[in-house]
């Protein structure tokens, strides 16, 4: 791939490459990446499930099958303190499949004084999400694969870096519009504040 060349795949009109076009001539390099053992498992896996379940399946469902394809014995669930309700549940539904490890987001009560971060309330002492320490968590118990279930934007980026274990997204944070931050795109009066 040339590095003067800009990609900007999202205001392409045609989307040539769902037809098998190479515009920046990198498939052949591309190919490497999937003779990796690991990751041409999760990429079979992947595909699999796509295939048996399009439009048929919802997204809980889809990494329930995902991890039994690929033979997951130990699920981890790092989830955000604020959908604990959530993760209690999604947490029973993976019990009857596989071996959980829960993990809270706030595990290790570390205040953000200790780093002097910022606080949402200046004239309280607060305690700071731990993703590296979930993830660390998740690690010392070999898990299998890792689920997130609302992660801070960012935090879910330390816990992906930390994370020894192929992770998948559940759960994305959106607080003001239910979890669903794909909604913003879809109603105008929200688009427009964007």
């Amino acid at each position: 791939m040339s590095k003067a060349r800009k990609i900007h795949c999202a205001v392409c009109k045609t989307k040539d490459c769902k037809n098998g076009k190479d515009c920046f001539q990198a498939a052949e390099a591309h190919q490497e990446f999937y003779r990796d053992g690991r990751i041409q498992t999760l990429l079979r896996a992947a595909a699999s499930i796509e295939a048996r379940h399009y439009c048929q399946e919802t997204r809980i469902r889809e990494t329930i099958l995902f991890a039994k394809e690929l033979g997951v014995k130990r699920l981890g669930l790092a989830f955000c303190v604020g959908l604990s309700e959530e993760a209690r549940e999604i947490e029973a539904l993976f019990k009857r499949d596989f071996e959980v490890v829960s993990v809270c987001c706030k595990v290790g009560g570390i205040y953000k004084s200790t780093f002097d971060l910022e606080q949402i309330h200046s004239d309280q002492e607060e305690v700071m999400c731990n993703p590296a320490g979930q993830a660390e968590f998740l690690n010392q118990v070999k898990t299998d694969l890792n689920v997130l279930c609302g992660l801070c934007v960012g935090h879910d980026a330390i816990f992906n870096m930390r994370s020894q274990a192929p992770v998948t997204t559940l759960i994305a944070k959106d607080r003001v519009l239910g979890h669903n931050p794909a909604a913003a795109l879809y109603c105008q009066y929200i688009h427009r504040n964007l």
